[in-house]
């Protein structure tokens, strides 16, 4: 069982367009709605995999009954709590060469009880899984620390997936695992990371500061693992991106999916992430659509070699 938490789940309508131009009127070509938030991606992910999950996240008024609805529809199990500010709404344009334009809302403003109860369900349901992935932006009232509070109550292994200060606080209370992309991996550091040898050397700061695993997704280069048992990059030949909305998210539960260690979950992941460019949306690949047969794995030492760069 693999039990994530959203603070700041959403509704997700993905509109296709031939061109964005400001200020004008667009015809779509179309549109669809999916439930949203990182960590219902991953459940998403999981479900359709075959992976047993549970969702927890906040549910405020119709837009949060209307997440839920569309769970149940796609057979994610889910525990809400309920709240009295609605659910986020978000949009997402995208044009036919993948370009992906995003407006997102903030989000409802948490009271502390309700803080309280999301933590409380969540802290409760790890004692029966294998890990409590906490995902995602913080709505309005929310401590910043909220990601790695979970992180030292749960009783069990711990993903974080989030960005700037969320992250910073969680990364101190050391999780198993953390999943940043290129540029939230930068602004952890304080610094550019310009080259794969800059990547490799920030995800080992990470490890030797008291992270388990570092997990970073590079977009078009694929993705890098620095963990205990080693040091792995992979990827994929070039894809037709149709939208990249929930690539990241998908990467997660590929790599979640396939035992959350070593080459092979990460080839996993990448193949997961590749999958969900393909697709409209934030639309979760399934199983049969997963391109394991293209990712190339090798050690990043390999790959600096070939650049010249230096590890």
């Amino acid at each position: 069982m693999i039990v994530t938490v959203t603070p700041n789940p959403s509704l997700d309508r993905t509109v296709e367009v031939l061109q964005l131009r400001r200020g004008e009127v667009h015809r779509a070509q179309s549109g669809r709605l999916d439930p949203g938030g990182k960590g219902v991606n991953v459940s998403r992910a999981l479900t359709r995999a075959g992976v047993p999950t549970l969702a927890v996240l906040p549910s405020g008024r119709a837009p949060g009954g209307r997440l839920q609805g569309l769970l149940d529809v796609l057979g994610v199990p889910a525990v809400t709590v309920p709240i009295h500010g609605a659910t986020r709404s978000n949009i997402t344009i995208v044009e036919p060469d993948g370009t992906t334009t995003k407006l997102n809302e903030a989000g409802p403003v948490l009271t502390e009880d309700e803080i309280a109860e999301i933590a409380e369900q969540a802290v409760a349901r790890s004692r029966e899984a294998s890990w409590l992935v906490s995902c995602g932006s913080l709505p309005e009232g929310m401590p910043v620390d909220f990601h790695a509070t979970l992180v030292a109550r749960s009783a069990t292994r711990t993903a974080v997936d989030t960005s700037g200060e969320p992250l910073a606080a969680a990364v101190k209370a050391g999780p198993a695992l953390i999943k940043p992309n290129h540029e939230e991996l930068a602004e952890l550091v304080g610094r550019s990371l310009d080259s794969l040898g800059d990547v490799l050397a920030a995800a080992r700061e990470l490890r030797a500061g008291g992270v388990g695993a570092v997990l970073v997704s590079l977009g078009a280069g694929g993705a890098l693992l620095v963990e205990e048992t080693g040091e792995w990059h992979a990827a994929t030949p070039p894809v037709a991106v149709r939208s990249t909305v929930g690539a990241g998210d998908a990467t997660l539960a590929g790599f979640l999916a396939a035992g959350g260690t070593g080459p092979d979950a990460l080839a996993r992941a990448v193949a997961y992430g590749a999958a969900a460019c393909r697709l409209p949306g934030s639309e979760m690949p399934a199983p049969h659509e997963i391109p394991l047969a293209d990712v190339r794995v090798g050690t990043p030492q390999t790959e600096l070699a070939l650049t010249g760069d230096a590890a």
